[in-house]
C-alpha cells in the first residue's frame, strides 16, 4: 500500500476548482477529486499553521495539546509530565505511527518543524527531510526532492509520504516569469467596487489599507503581493497573486502525478489533499492572511481518492482534520487510540454513509483570539481579543446567504448566539472534563499579553501608522478600546 499526502499550506477550498471556482487554478488537484472523495465541509480545530499541524499529528485539539498560538507559552506543546513513560505518546499515538505499525515506510518533506520550533512533528516518521527555508520555499525548489524521493522509492510496495507546499501562503511568490495566467479573467462577483469601498474603512492588520500587517510597505521583492489595496486594479494584484500561486503549485503536483503514471503506481496509490488552513481574501475586511477563527481560515479542502472506495463523491458533513486519524486507523483495521478526539468517518469513503458531526468548534490565538461555533448554515464567532480589528464580541454569519461574512446578524438573532454559546459551552466542558490540567491556554496567552501576532508595541506603531494615513478616527477607537494595555507601556496620546 502507498499513500501520499499533499498538505498545502494557507490553500482555502472554494479558490478550487473542483470546489467550484471559475478560475482553472488547480486542474491537477481536480483530477484526483473527480476519482475520490471530496468533502465540503472540513475544518482545522486550530489555526493557524503551528496549532493546526500539531492537533492533525497528535489527534488532540490544541486545548489539549496547549499549541494553540505562535509564541508564549502557547507556541509550545504541554510536556506530559510525571506520567510520561520511557516514549512519550506520540512514540504511539502521532498520525504518521498509523502507518508504521502497517509496515510502511514513512517519510517526510517539509520545512514545518524548523519553521515552528514543533520538533515533535517528526514523530513517526523515519525519514525526515527540511526543505531549508521555513516555508519561505517555492515549489521549484520542494519538488525536485519529491520527484527524487519517488524514483527511489516507487519500486517499494508500503510507504506514507508526506509532502508540503507553501506557494499559496503569504507572501504571494510565484516566480514572475511565470506570468499571470488570470489577468484576463474576472474577479469573485462578490468583489466588487462597493465592497472595497467598505474594506478601505477597515482598521486592523492585514486590512486592505495595510497588507503589511501594520503599514503599508510594498517589498520589491515579491511583485504580486502589495503593501496595500487603494483600488480595484490593487484588489485584482492581490487576487492573481494567491490564485496564481494556487495555480503555480498545482503545476508542480502535476510533474509528481506524471512520474508517479509512468512508474505505474499513480492509480493504485491512496492520495490525501488537505491544508492546515485557508486564507482570507476580504473576508472580515482582511486580505492575506490566515488570521481569524471564521470560515475562511478555517475551513480546509480535504480530498482522499482511496482505490477501491467511493469515487466521485461528495460529503457535505462536518468534520474536523484530526478526524483523520481514527478514519485511517479504522480503514487499516487498526485500534483507536484513547488520545484522539477525532472520530471516523470511514463509513463516507467505503459506502457514502454520512458520518457527520452536530456541529464543530474551532480556534484562533496567534492573530487574535476567539472561538467558534458551525452549526447549521451559521458561523458564530466570539471575540476575547480583536487582534486590534475593532471586532464586534459576538458576529454571526448566515453562510448560505453570506459565505463572506459581510453582514453581522449578532444583534438581529439574540436566539442564535444563544444556541451557540450553549454549544461552545457544551464543548469547552468536554474539553476540561477530558484532560488533566486545569487551565485553558487560550487564557494563557490573553494573560501573557494576547496573541503574538498582535502585541502592544504592535500597537503602537500602527496607532502612528494611522494617523499618517489620515485614520486618526480609527487610532482613537483602538487607543479608547485597549487604553490600559497603552498605559502600562507608557504610551500616552499627546505624544503622537
Amino acid at each position: 500500500m502507498r499513500v501520499l499526502l499533499l498538505d498545502l499550506d494557507s490553500t482555502r477550498a472554494d479558490h478550487l476548482g473542483c470546489y467550484g471556482y471559475h478560475r482553472e487554478t488547480t486542474p491537477n488537484i481536480d483530477r484526483i477529486a473527480n476519482e475520490g472523495v471530496r468533502f465540503t465541509n472540513y475544518y482545522t480545530t486550530d489555526a493557524p499553521c503551528a496549532p493546526s499541524r500539531n492537533a492533525l499529528m497528535t489527534g488532540q485539539f490544541g486545548i489539549h495539546t496547549g499549541n494553540i498560538g505562535h509564541g508564549g507559552t502557547a507556541g509550545d506543546m504541554r510536556i506530559e509530565g510525571k506520567e510520561r513513560e520511557f516514549h512519550d505518546r506520540l512514540k504511539s499515538d502521532s498520525f504518521p505511527t498509523i502507518f508504521r505499525r502497517n509496515g510502511m515506510k514513512t517519510a517526510l518533506i517539509s520545512p514545518f518543524a524548523e519553521r515552528h520550533a514543533s520538533w515533535q512533528f517528526y514523530a513517526g516518521f523515519t525519514e525526515m527531510y527540511n526543505t531549508g527555508k521555513t516555508g519561505d520555499e517555492s515549489a521549484e525548489e520542494i519538488t525536485p526532492i519529491v520527484l527524487d524521493w519517488l524514483e527511489r522509492n516507487s519500486g517499494e510496495e508500503d510507504w506514507f509520504l508526506y509532502v508540503n507546499y507553501w506557494d499559496p501562503h503569504t507572501p504571494y511568490r510565484a516566480p514572475e516569469d511565470y506570468g499571470n495566467p488570470f489577468e484576463n479573467e474576472s474577479l469573485p462577483a462578490w468583489l466588487s467596487e462597493d465592497v472595497l469601498k467598505q474594506h478601505l474603512q477597515s482598521i486592523g492588520p492585514h486590512s486592505a489599507r495595510e497588507i503589511n500587517m501594520y503599514d503599508n510597505y510594498d517589498n520589491p521583492s515579491f511583485p504580486r503581493h502589495p503593501g496595500e489595496i487603494t483600488d480595484m486594479a490593487g484588489l485584482r494584484r492581490v487576487i492573481d497573486g494567491y490564485d496564481t500561486g494556487l495555480r503555480y503549485m498545482d503545476d508542480h503536483i502535476g510533474e509528481i502525478f506524471n512520474q508517479m503514471d509512468k512508474a505505474n503506481i499513480l492509480e493504485d496509490t491512496v492520495i490525501i489533499i488537505t491544508a492546515d488552513h485557508g486564507e482570507n481574501l476580504g473576508e472580515l475586511g482582511i486580505y492575506a492572511e490566515h488570521g481569524t477563527a471564521d470560515q475562511m481560515t478555517c475551513r480546509l479542502p480535504m480530498i482522499i481518492r482511496w482505490p477501491g472506495l467511493q469515487a466521485n463523491h461528495v460529503d457535505d458533513g462536518l468534520h474536523y482534520h484530526l478526524d483523520l486519524l481514527p478514519t485511517i486507523a479504522d480503514l487499516l483495521e487498526e485500534e483507536q487510540r484513547p488520545t484522539w478526539d477525532g472520530q471516523s468517518y470511514a463509513s463516507v469513503l467505503r459506502n457514502g454513509s454520512s458520518a457527520d458531526r452536530a456541529f464543530l468548534v474551532f480556534s484562533q490565538n496567534a492573530h487574535v483570539c476567539q472561538r467558534s461555533v458551525r452549526f447549521d448554515n451559521w458561523l458564530y464567532i466570539r471575540t476575547y481579543h480583536d487582534g486590534f480589528h475593532l471586532f464586534d464580541k459576538e458576529m454571526l454569519f448566515d453562510l448560505d446567504n453570506d459565505p463572506y461574512e459581510q453582514h453581522n446578524l449578532a444583534e438581529e438573532r439574540r436566539d442564535l448566539c444563544k444556541d451557540a454559546v450553549y454549544l461552545l459551552n457544551q464543548w469547552h466542558d468536554d474539553m476540561m472534563f477530558t484532560m488533566k490540567y486545569d487551565t485553558d491556554p487560550m487564557w494563557t496567552v490573553m494573560k501573557e499579553g494576547g496573541p503574538y501576532h498582535a502585541k502592544t508595541e504592535d500597537l503602537i506603531r500602527y496607532l502612528s501608522h494611522l494617523r499618517k494615513t489620515g485614520r486618526a478616527e480609527g487610532a482613537e477607537q483602538l487607543e479608547q478600546k485597549y487604553a490600559n494595555e497603552l498605559a502600562s507601556k507608557g504610551y500616552l496620546k499627546s505624544d503622537n
